[in-house]
């Protein structure tokens, strides 16, 4: 059954036109009520009942729940078509805006994938005495605690937990399986009378937990300790802190879904080759540590990975693509906004950029402020640093005139701005920008008052790979263009090759991990697909003749799909048989050093087989004069003669 859309103007706040908006959606509507959470709930039930009901209110979607589940009906779905729209100072028309977000809506979500992850409860906090006892006295009933004092306090008669003294070396894994080491690890004595005493401290000491508790008040033991699960960490001398990390170690016991934020496709790593490095963007800019090498790739703990995204948009090859939701979803979700918006009759959209905090802003700015302008249209995405360069230009072509990204108090400031900036080299400046407040009022005065440029006469809508997006989309964004210069850090450009320096000895070739350089099986010759080439950096660090430079740009003509060459040279021929090997400045260079220079090469036949063949200088080593093949000679085969001439009897 079709979805139908539930209309409420929230007390006649707002203008709804349930004719337009059912034409330009092609969804049923429902006459436009003014008090569905109020006064006219047994029309809201009735809707639930009827199910396929899409409620266009997202501030009683608890109460509308709770309906439903009196109901025994399933829970229907939700927009807000109020705060994100019709909550505005703006007098222009909100129907293309409205039009978009119902389109946006009934797009088929993606399927989440996840891990489940079993906390049994097991506590380590660690802190001084005062602060670590008083957590644990009010844990113990919830948990299973041990206590790691940091100061000199002497250990207490206490059964409901254990205490142990010392100076925790490091700390690894997350919620339900995390690992610590412990040095100078001293524990109370078990027996005897008197006061407890500290046994002999040991170092290497071993031990495993579900949930850390560090109330030290020093260094945090994990990178960006807030986005670490089952570590919650507080500083010992704020009693709210102390008692909100309290409240949240109590609850971490059972079974809890973790989602698989990434998909990695090692075989497309560029992160090295034959011990050389070359990409490490990842590496480098994964707040959490999630992201290690392994050999020629990198491997990602999912337990770790806390999903901001920033690999996915910073991978050249694609080896690690942002999968909750897929890429190909959140393009199509761009896509959709800009093509139903216009559809319905709209001019230059510019598109919002926000995660839940800012969703939170865009409400508060529409309650209590001038809201959004019409032509502003809200995408929430769950990890801001996974909408990369690629995304931006996607909507871009899509027919937005400009994309404003709304970081939050978590976002990876860096990373984003990196690919802000490359989206900016591609499109134009003044298409893509940052917005970084936490007041509601600023961003709506900035959303206002900004300027952008026209939006592209003919929009596409591409799909495939981030790279193919990113191609198609700067080729429409720039259709007078043949190349665009780019940052230097930019995953797109071209090899430049020092052809007086390059003996084509082609290491670069068989080590390349996009298959941009190639060689020629038939002649000496270095080619390259300019398309393919991730600027990893592999090619330069591997050149012994340090032949190979790079030029970041994205070259837009076709040219740029196939090989062309960069370096050739003159084949050698045998001497013997004729056969084309080789270079043949290379064998020349390498006779004129050797021949008769070189004990091994000081006879003329020896210097020879420099200039011929394998199969040519096999055969002439073979009938030398000191055939380095040739073995002892081998022995008479035994006969029944030999037997028989050896018997007494004969």
């Amino acid at each position: 059954m079709d979805k139908s859309l539930i209309l409420c103007n929230c007390s006649e706040t707002f203008e709804l036109d349930a004719e337009a908006l059912s034409k330009t959606t092609g969804l049923a509507c429902s006459k436009v009520h003014s008090g569905l959470c109020t006064t006219q709930t047994e029309q809201a039930a009735k809707a639930i009942a009827d199910g396929n009901a899409i409620f266009c209110c997202g501030q009683e979607q608890a109460f509308f729940e709770e309906l439903a589940a009196e109901l025994e009906a399933p829970t229907p779905a939700f927009l807000d078509l109020r705060d994100r729209a019709g909550w505005s100072d703006d007098a222009g028309s909100k129907l293309p805006k409205m039009s978009a977000l119902v389109a946006e809506a009934v797009l088929p979500a993606a399927a989440t994938k996840t891990v489940d992850v079993i906390s049994e409860g097991l506590c380590l906090i660690i802190g001084a005495s005062d602060i670590a006892f008083a957590a644990a006295d009010q844990l113990k009933d919830y948990l299973s605690v041990s206590v790691l004092l940091t100061d000199d306090a002497a250990p207490i008669d206490e059964r409901d937990y254990d205490v142990l003294r010392g100076h925790l070396k490091s700390a690894k894994g997350a919620l339900g399986q995390f690992e610590v080491r412990i040095d100078a690890l001293k524990q109370p004595s078990l027996a005897g009378r008197g006061e407890r005493i500290w046994s002999a401290p040991r170092n290497g000491a071993r031990s495993q937990c579900d949930i850390i508790l560090d109330l030290s008040g020093g260094t945090s033991l994990f990178p960006a300790p807030e986005k670490r699960e089952g570590y919650l960490r507080a500083d010992p001398g704020s009693i709210g802190a102390v008692s909100n990390a309290i409240l949240q170690a109590s609850h971490l016991v059972g079974t809890f879904e973790k989602p698989l934020y990434v998909k990695l496709e090692p075989m497309l790593c560029a992160h090295s080759r034959a011990e050389q490095i070359g990409c490490s963007n990842c590496l480098d800019n994964c707040p959490t540590g999630a992201i290690t090498p392994n050999g020629d790739h990198v491997t990602i703990d999912p337990m770790v990975c806390a999903g901001c995204g920033t690999c996915s948009a910073l991978c050249p090859s694609g080896a690690i693509t942002y999968d909750a939701p897929p890429v190909d979803a959140t393009m199509r979700r761009v896509q959709t906004l800009a093509q139903a918006f216009l559809a319905a009759g709209g001019t230059a959209p510019r598109l919002l950029v926000v995660n839940s905090y800012g969703s939170e802003m865009v409400k508060l700015a529409a309650r209590h402020g001038r809201g959004l302008p019409a032509d502003v249209i809200p995408l929430e995405v769950d990890a801001l640093n996974a909408f990369g360069h690629a995304e931006i230009l996607c909507a871009l072509a899509a027919g937005f005139a400009k994309v404003s990204v709304l970081v939050a108090p978590t976002t990876e400031r860096d990373p984003l701005q990196k690919e802000v900036d490359l989206a900016q080299a591609i499109a134009t400046p003044d298409a893509v920008d940052v917005i970084d407040t936490q007041d509601p009022d600023a961003l709506s005065d900035s959303l206002f008052e900004a300027a952008h440029p026209a939006p592209i006469d003919t929009p596409v809508r591409p799909m495939g790979t981030r790279r193919q997006v990113t191609r198609m989309a700067a080729k429409a964004l720039n259709p007078e263009a043949d190349s665009l210069s780019l940052p230097d850090d930019a995953p797109y450009g071209a090899v430049l090759v020092d052809t007086d320096s390059c003996t084509l000895c082609l290491s670069c070739v068989s080590l390349c991990p996009s298959g941009a350089l190639g060689d020629n099986p038939d002649l000496p010759q270095l080619r390259f697909q300019e398309d393919a080439c991730l600027q990893c950096g592999l090619c330069h660090n591997v050149c012994p003749e340090d032949a190979i430079s790079y030029e970041p740009r994205l070259n837009l003509v076709d040219s740029a799909l196939e090989q062309v060459v960069l370096n050739e040279e003159e084949p050698f021929a045998c001497i013997e048989c004729g056969a084309l090997f080789g270079v043949k400045s290379t064998i020349e260079r390498i006779t004129e050093q050797l021949a008769g220079k070189h004990s091994m090469f000081a006879k003329p036949e020896a210097a020879r087989m420099i200039q011929m063949c394998d199969n040519c200088r096999v055969n002439a080593q073979f009938h030398s004069e000191n055939n380095p093949f040739k073995g002892a000679e081998r022995p008479r085969p035994r006969t029944t003669d030999d037997y028989l001439s050896k018997r007494r009897d004969h």
